[in-house]
């Protein structure tokens, strides 16, 4: 899979199972989750009563936001989820039915990306002996702070598309510049998630440009600029469309997108745009909402897509308008 191709670490890995595996129902995303909270606590080994206390609490959140938590037409533990919401069953019903049903393929599939086990694991299944799973050094160690709204944000566009019920090739996912979140138009706008947390999984967490750390929290000092990288201004001269389409925005550092030396208006050199290409060949190799609107924008087939991103470059890099030149002062190692 190419987005673990070059070096990959413990945390490309995770995000490949948030990012790439393809989802029938919501619970990866909650056990995600609840894993993540549960390794706070330093502990390796968890019993299935404990780790049912986050995973239902995820569920049952998203349950709120949306009903449809899955493709298939009905779910038995989902229905349960559901009773609780609704105070029909209490909580220790509902745990009790969490342990019968809850677990039955997500522990299985959790480490499946694109029929394929990865090589490393963040849990050991040790259901048959212990009735529980033991976290690994793999997932103790993570420490991207990034990573749970990453989960967060996929989840929201996975909902949304199958409540929607619609061909997924009519799905149009839009970005709003002002308030920088992505959207979607049904009948309604439907707000989703903040654009950072939906991009930042498939940059690794890193600077579009130059590479260094950066962040989706906000308040923190590292906190990633949302680009475009053919830039804004084209617009208003009628070149490069659509400017604020999903293929178009990436992750910047502070210092790249408006340091001393930063980019602003200007066009990044052409060695960037295969990086641009790269980023975005991440989105076609994961599922939709994402990945339907990025090839409505750019083209369906790989060729097509290449093609639009050298005529545009071409087109934008001819204009007297735009410097074409702009590259970071610093790089550091490329991870995609």
């Amino acid at each position: 899979m190419e987005f673990l191709e070059i070096e990959p670490k413990k945390e490309d890995y995770w995000r490949s199972i948030i990012l790439f595996g393809k989802n029938v129902a919501s619970y990866k995303f909650a056990l995600a989750k609840a894993l993540l909270e549960l390794k706070q606590a330093g502990k390796t080994f968890i019993s299935l009563e404990e780790l049912a206390i986050p995973y239902t609490k995820y569920l049952t959140e998203h349950l709120k936001i949306e009903a449809k938590q899955t493709t298939s037409n009905s779910s038995k533990f989902l229905d349960f989820c559901s009773q609780y919401n609704n105070q029909i069953i209490d909580y220790q019903q509902l745990i009790d039915q969490t342990l019968k049903l809850g677990f039955n393929n997500v522990i299985d599939a959790f480490h499946n990306v694109n029929y394929q086990e990865l090589p490393i694991k963040f849990f050991i299944d040790d259901r048959k002996s212990q009735k529980g799973i033991i976290l690994t050094d793999e997932l103790l160690s993570l420490n991207d702070l990034n990573l749970e709204l990453e989960i967060e944000a996929r989840w929201r566009l996975v909902e949304t598309a199958w409540k929607l019920k619609i061909s997924r090739n009519l799905l149009q996912v839009n970005y709003d510049n002002n308030n920088q979140l992505i959207y979607l138009n049904d009948s309604r706008r439907i707000d989703l998630t903040s654009v950072r947390d939906a991009i930042n999984g498939y940059q690794k967490g890193k600077c579009f440009y130059c590479f260094t750390d950066i962040s989706i929290i906000s308040g923190s000092d590292k906190l990633a600029d949302v680009d475009h990288f053919f830039p804004r201004k084209l617009s208003y001269y009628n070149i490069v469309h659509p400017i604020d389409g999903v293929w178009n925005l990436v992750l910047s550092c502070q210092t790249c997108n408006r340091g001393e030396q930063g980019k602003f208006d200007k066009l990044p050199q052409l060695r960037f745009l295969e990086r641009l290409h790269n980023r975005n060949e991440f989105y076609i190799n994961s599922h939709h909402p994402l990945r339907e609107t990025l090839m409505q924008q750019t083209g369906k087939s790989l060729k097509t897509r290449i093609t639009f991103l050298r005529h545009n470059y071409e087109i934008a890099s001819s204009t007297v308008l735009i410097n074409s030149s702009w590259r970071p002062v610093y790089e550091d190692s490329p991870v995609f």
